[in-house]
């Protein structure tokens, strides 16, 4: 086994959130052979977040340098609209940068190759890949955590649109004019994204909640604010749905991120308010994801091996991230 690590290598995969960086050292089954966790220092501006990216890099570095496996490739993927092509990171509204050569920084910082990619395609080409979407050609994956985005994969293959696709969380949705972090109002992200519904419930009563799931936790024993919290955020994502249903057609949409944690408590309303918005169109399965918070830094290392010329060798099952 050992031979064998160190003569396949690996790749690092690092999922940068607005809330947590997560990260592994990850062989060609992506399994991982060590990992970190870091806070996301973004309250301390655009530089701060770089600096703990680059941080975190070395770490992993070293950790595959301690066990004597060269690193094929690092694969990073961020928040925001980023361009592939050019490798940066366009624009983010939860951590601030805009139009940052962000692959090449952090290859000059590391000494690592660096490849730049999007938090939540490439947790949705895990799930593609390795969980609850397996061999499903048009797929909508819906990322619910600081944030809400979207990655699309119609007739087999991912939308990218130069980095500008899958916003869903700046649709607009209702007739609430909250005002968005994206500079708009209305946006689904101010009502069903886990900080709106953590920030909801403290606005209307006054108590500080540490976060979408002690909301979900009150929602399931009867609290009524809670509950119409949650409702509010179920008609948003239901709305939102219904748009890209009609456009797109999904045979399957995968929801993920920290309140699909709430598993039957967020995806039973979402399912039956969905079904009442659709007339003629095609219904989608609507499912959990199955990798949880390990999809983007498991889609990071997918891209890593993809961009480093190697398939890499995992199976659906068996590829835990710590």
């Amino acid at each position: 086994m050992a031979d064998d690590l160190r003569r396949h290598g690996c790749v690092i995969g690092l999922d940068v959130g607005g809330t947590g960086i997560k990260g592994a050292v990850l062989d060609r089954g992506l399994r991982p052979l060590a990992t970190v966790r870091r806070h996301t220092p973004r309250a301390d501006g655009p530089q701060a977040v770089v600096d703990a990216v680059t941080d975190a890099l070395l770490t992993l570095n070293r950790e595959a340098a301690r066990r004597g496996l060269p690193v094929h490739r690092a694969g990073v993927v961020v928040p925001g609209i980023v361009d592939d092509d050019l490798q940066r990171a366009v624009w983010s509204a939860n951590i601030g940068w805009r139009d940052l050569p962000l692959a090449a920084i952090l290859g000059a910082r590391t000494g690592l190759s660096v490849t730049l990619g999007h938090d939540v395609r490439a947790g949705g080409m895990a799930e593609c890949t390795l969980g609850a979407a397996r061999d499903v050609r048009n797929v909508l994956f819906v990322a619910i955590g600081t944030g809400i985005a979207a990655a699309l994969l119609c007739d087999g293959a991912p939308v990218r649109a130069d980095g500008h696709a899958g916003e869903l969380g700046h649709v607009v949705v209702g007739t609430e004019k909250t005002p968005c972090s994206c500079g708009g109002f209305g946006c689904l992200e101010t009502v069903a994204s886990a900080t709106a519904v953590a920030a909801a419930y403290t606005a209307r009563t006054g108590r500080t909640v540490t976060g979408a799931a002690d909301v979900a936790a009150l929602t399931a024993e009867g609290d009524p604010v809670a509950e119409a919290v949650w409702a509010r955020a179920v008609t948003g994502l239901a709305d939102a749905l219904a748009t890209t249903t009609a456009l797109l057609a999904p045979e399957l949409v995968v929801l993920g991120g920290g309140l699909a944690e709430a598993g039957p408590l967020l995806l039973d309303p979402v399912r039956a308010a969905l079904e009442e918005r659709l007339s003629f169109h095609r219904r989608p399965v609507l499912v959990r994801a199955e990798l949880g918070d390990r999809a983007g830094c498991l889609g990071a290392g997918l891209a890593a091996w993809q961009a480093a010329g190697h398939a890499p060798a995992a199976r659906r099952t068996g590829v835990p991230v710590a």
